[in-house]
This record gives structure tokens, sequence and C-alpha cells, in this order.
């Protein structure tokens, strides 16, 4: 796991949100910022269609491949670990939104992955970040 905290992380005024979208939101903004950290160009975030959306749309900076990647974040474990929220339906969501995205870009023969941040926020701002990359293979 990586950790992931301090001046680094998006500015937090007061306790952590409460509320789902709020929760989400402070998660893809931390996941944005640690991709970034790590040289990943991110190509487009939110990126809704009928079969489903995804979070966020990068380049690894390594290989040149296209990353689809799926933020869960908690702000704490009474549901369990954030990554055991995306079950195979939502699998199967993000397949069919990713399936979209490369055919709108033209890029149907780009070598693909879907990756998934799972995020446990603290108090502190010293939020744990674990990054999974291969996390599932394509499901439709």
């Amino acid at each position: 796991m990586r950790w992931f905290g301090g001046s680094a992380s998006p500015a937090q005024n007061g306790p952590l949100p409460t509320d789902n979208k709020s929760i989400g939101s402070l998660g893809e903004d931390l996941a944005v910022s640690f991709l970034k950290g790590e040289k990943y160009r991110i190509l487009e975030r939110n990126y809704r269609c009928k079969g489903g959306e995804v979070d966020i749309v990068a380049r690894d900076p390594r290989d040149k491949s296209l990353v689809f990647v799926e933020v869960k974040a908690r702000r704490d474990l009474s549901y369990g670990v954030p990554q055991l929220a995306v079950t195979p339906f939502k699998q199967r969501q993000i397949s069919k939104a990713a399936l979209t995205w490369l055919a709108q870009n033209r890029q149907q023969d780009a070598d693909a992955r879907f990756d998934v941040i799972a995020i446990l926020l603290a108090d502190s701002g010293d939020h744990t970040i674990e990054h999974i990359t291969n996390a599932f293979e394509l499901a439709y």
C-alpha cells in the first residue's frame, strides 16, 4: 500500500464529508493526484455512456497503455475494504463504458487494462491509497 497525505492531497477544510457523493468526489480527486504523482497522463474523468461509467481514463507512462480506473473510497471498514465494491456487475458496466470510449476515440487496437484505486480516508488527511493494477479482465 502507498501512503498519500500531507501537502500533496487536494485541499480539505474541516472534517471528512459524510455523504456518498462528496466522499466519491474526494476519492476521485485524491486518485487523480496520486496518478499524476506517478506520471500518469489523465485523459478523461467521469466518462459516462449508456452502458456504464469510468471514473478515470489515463495513460500509463511506462508502457503507454490506456488505463480505465475505478475509484472506491471509504471512511472506514464497516462495509469491508473499498475494492470489494467492484463487483462482477460493476466490472461489466465499466467494461461496457471502456469499450464505448475506445470506439469513440478510435483506440480499439490500443493496449488497455482495468485498475482499481482503493482509498481509506482518514480525518488526519493521511489517507491510505492502494493502486491495484490489472484488477480485473474485460467483462461483458
